[in-house]
Formats: structure tokens, C-alpha cells, sequence
């Protein structure tokens, strides 16, 4: 074989290895963020106020990890609860959020709502995520509730709804809701929110 035969076919095998190479990946961005009570108030004025209890704010990066809790926390008129809790954290190939509290009292509108117990979780890995809600003993205006479990259970009050599990989907992850309470342009109410999303 002549040198520049030799030369041309080293160089093809080397760039045959170059191709067969599996290319970097790139950085994977995450989201996740998780909160035991949100209420936003309207007015006759058409304004609104936000009240957040026990929030982990937005994870930064896929090596974070956040945490909130409040042994009791209230909402004047609005809402009581005991034992609040938020969490959010990011590992190398999937996040997982979750929030949650007991003793729940709440009244909107006239209408109150109550539970035991409510606890939200959403997870979030490439191309897959999943949620799940748990609440017991959910009442609504004294009225024990059977639940079927099922996402987006709707359920009519005076002047509104209540939405058990709601799940809000995207492309990359989800948020769950443990319980979102509407009232008109009166109220709006979130009970146990975990968000989780992976790319």
C-alpha cells in the first residue's frame, strides 16, 4: 500500500469513529415548584389581593432542592390549616414536588370545605410525568364527599366549583391541585399545588 493510500485510509477510519459517536447532550432544564395555599381575594373596585402560604419558590437548577413548612397557618376569613408543608427537588434525571396539610378549614364564599388531611405530588422525567392527589375526610358545605379518584373531578357549589385533582398538563411536566376552589370574580382558592417539569 502506497503512504498516501495509508495516510487517506487512517483518516477515513478516524472520521467513521467521529460519526459513530454518540454527540454530547446538552443540559437538561428543570422546573418545579410546590405550595400549600394560594387565595387570591377580588373586590367590588374589580382589584384582587394573593395570599401564599408555605411556598418553595422555583427550583434553579437540576442539583436544587427547596423545602417550606408552617406548623399552623390562616388566612383571615378565608382559611385555616395545620402542619403545611412544600417541597421540591431536582435530581439528575427526573423532579419531584409535593405539598400537603391537615386540619383544613376553609370557607369561600359561604361555602366551607373541609379535610382531614390533603397532600399533592407531581413527578416529572424525560418525555413521561404523573401526579397524584390524596385528601381525607373532604367535606363541602357539611356534606362528606366520595371522591372517584379520577383527574378533574368537578364538583358545583353556590356561585362556582370545586375541581378535586385538577391536573394541568404540558409538553415537559404538569402541576396537580390537590383542590381549586372558584367563586365568581369573588375567589379563587389552591389547595396543595405541586409542579414538576424535565427537558
Amino acid at each position: 500500500m502506497q503512504q498516501g493510500t495509508r495516510v487517506s485510509f487512517i483518516g477515513l477510519i478516524a472520521v467513521l469513529f467521529a460519526l459513530a459517536a454518540p454527540a454530547p447532550t446538552g443540559a437538561q432544564t428543570v422546573a418545579g415548584q410546590a405550595r400549600a395555599v394560594q387565595v387570591t381575594v377580588g373586590s367590588p373596585l374589580g382589584t384582587s389581593s394573593v395570599t401564599t402560604l408555605v411556598d418553595t419558590g422555583s427550583l434553579s437548577s437540576n442539583a436544587d432542592a427547596r423545602q417550606a413548612s408552617l406548623s399552623t397557618g390562616s388566612v383571615p376569613s378565608v382559611l385555616s390549616a395545620e402542619a403545611l408543608h412544600a417541597t421540591a427537588i431536582a435530581y439528575a434525571d427526573h423532579v419531584e414536588s409535593e405539598a400537603s396539610m391537615a386540619s383544613l378549614a376553609l370557607n369561600v364564599g359561604g361555602t366551607t370545605v373541609g379535610a382531614d388531611f390533603v397532600m399533592s405530588r407531581a413527578v416529572a422525567a424525560a418525555n413521561h410525568a404523573s401526579g397524584s392527589t390524596t385528601i381525607d375526610g373532604l367535606s363541602i358545605g357539611g356534606v362528606p364527599m366520595v371522591l372517584t379518584g379520577a383527574k378533574n373531578e368537578w364538583i358545583p357549589i353556590a356561585g362556582g366549583f370545586v375541581v378535586v385533582n385538577e391536573w394541568q398538563e404540558t409538553s415537559t411536566g404538569l402541576v396537580v391541585n390537590a383542590l381549586h376552589i372558584v367563586v365568581g370574580n369573588t375567589a379563587d382558592v389552591v389547595i396543595g399545588s405541586a409542579g414538576a417539569a424535565f427537558q
